[in-house]
């Protein structure tokens, strides 16, 4: 069998380990100030009682969520929802299209590591490209930035929309 054919294109996985703590790490993936910390330009959440949740305040399972990002204008957004959130442990999201998004705070040999999970991407040549190879991609420089931003304070994203075809945007 050809690798293309044994290679399992409906989810990838990244990982990084982060020296910091893990409720430093959680506050990062799960509310609106941390995620425009490493991720995002503009994090908006909304409870389930359809009142904007707070930037401080962390995620919980059903809120939903209207995501923007520097390096693209306003008509570039990911609207979406919150499938489980667990305080300190990971976060689940739903992402691109269908596609569901954990990140979880794992220990290994004393050492925090995120690993980001996406899975439920459809098997068409599209999705291979944009929800697998693309978000791939993707998620490798914002979980290095994450990692840069909770380890250094040096945030790594271009910020200018006239800059395209960059990796950190």
């Amino acid at each position: 069998m050809s690798v293309m054919g044994s290679y399992d294109w409906s989810n990838f996985k990244q990982r990084i380990p982060i020296r910091a703590s893990r409720e430093e790490i959680y506050r990062a993936l799960a509310t609106l100030t941390g995620l425009q910390r490493w991720f995002l330009r503009v994090a908006e959440f909304s409870k389930s009682d359809g009142l904007l949740r707070g930037a401080d305040s962390p995620v919980e399972v059903g809120d939903t969520y209207r995501w923007l990002w520097y390096g693209y204008p306003n008509s570039v957004e990911e609207r979406g929802k919150v499938l489980e959130a667990v305080n300190n442990d990971h976060v689940r999201f739903t992402f691109a299209g269908g596609c569901n998004v954990r990140m979880s705070i794992i220990e290994e040999n004393g050492t925090l590591i995120v690993e980001l999970i996406q899975d439920n991407i459809p098997l068409d040549e599209d999705s291979r490209v944009s929800l697998h190879l693309e978000c791939s991609t993707g998620w490798t420089f914002y979980l290095a930035n994450l990692k840069s931003m909770l380890e250094g304070g040096i945030d790594l994203r271009n910020k200018d929309e006239a800059i395209r075809g960059v990796l950190n945007a």
